[in-house]
């Protein structure tokens, strides 16, 4: 063969690579574009236990925040020893307590009286500016939610009577504005009974095959009492070497969070995802082209930009 046959040859070879690689890219690649169908207005950003990393969790001053930057916040929602419904994520005082005996560090929520849970500084961890931070009552964050109907708030239910959750729900008058989330699938059914005006967010996580069990659960109800949901995904190498083109770069394969992506919004279900390992733009542009719906974050800005320039292109 001649030096140009071979040369000829080479190249050939390269575009059917090219080729090749461009087929697998688009196979990895929802066709369907969230910003043919639903307005950036009605983009739903969840600020993880408040407003992510910008500030300390689960205080009025975090939900403030979370609301100021057009985000959902998320409360963590648990019950005092006295039966006061709070936000509080953590099952115990050792983190995000201030000076502490190792006793009540090891403490939590329910084995204090909602006065003992005011002591407690849950704010310094996060930093100077952030000192003297108290936990607050879930009703004085409903309080906060009557002054504009347009704030709305995930309960991520840790530990709480479903039926007194249900009842401070409806006397604050803020059914409509919250959105119930649990792990637990039954639990969801069971808010729906006691608050059918509110909405639900399953989460889940795992490999594809756990995720899928799951899925059949939902499944065999028709994905009953199920208005939103959330995968975590989980990256498989350092987020700064994330492109948007890499196939699989997380550990739940492209398939099958495209495939989901398309039976959930035949079904009217908002798809959310919740990123683990680091976030940059690139990776929450990159979950877009999988087909999701919306984010849970720590990272609102960096979310809000990437969502701004799905939508700009």
């Amino acid at each position: 063969m001649s030096q140009d046959s071979m040369i000829r040859a080479a190249t050939v070879a390269g575009w059917v690579w090219l080729g090749m690689f461009g087929v697998a890219l688009a196979q990895q690649t929802a066709s369907w574009q969230l910003r043919d169908h639903l307005p950036i207005e009605q983009f739903t950003l969840q600020a993880h236990r408040g407003a992510g990393e910008l500030s300390e969790e689960n205080t009025l001053e975090a939900f403030e925040l979370g609301w100021s930057l057009n985000c959902i916040p998320e409360a963590d929602v648990r019950t005092t020893k006295d039966g006061v419904i709070v936000a509080f994520h953590d099952a115990n005082f050792a983190r995000v307590a201030k000076d502490v005996t190792p006793e009540l560090a090891k403490q939590g929520v329910k084995d204090l009286t909602l006065d003992q849970l005011r002591q407690l500084d849950v704010g310094s961890w996060k930093g100077s500016d952030f000192e003297n931070r108290q936990t607050p009552t879930l009703a004085e964050v409903f309080a906060l939610m009557r002054k504009d109907r347009s704030r709305r708030l995930y309960l991520d239910w840790k530990d709480a009577d479903l039926p007194q959750l249900a009842a401070l729900v409806k006397k604050e008058d803020v059914e409509s504005q919250v959105i119930f989330a649990s792990t637990l699938y039954p639990k969801l059914q069971e808010w729906m009974r006691l608050s059918p005006h509110s909405q639900t967010l399953l989460w889940m996580r795992g490999d594809d095959a756990k995720l899928e069990k799951r899925f059949d659960e939902l499944r065999a109800t028709d994905f009953a009492d199920v208005t939103q949901l959330q995968i975590h995904v989980h990256l498989t190498k350092p987020a700064d070497q994330v492109k948007r083109t890499d196939i699989n770069p997380f550990k739940e394969t492209d398939a099958f969070l495209i495939a989901r992506g398309e039976e959930l919004r035949k079904r009217g279900i908002l798809y959310q995802t919740l990123p683990y390992g680091g976030a940059s733009e690139v990776i929450y542009l990159k979950l877009l082209d999988l087909g999701f719906m919306s984010f849970a974050t720590d990272h609102p800005h960096i979310t809000w930009n990437a969502v701004n320039e799905h939508y700009a292109e």
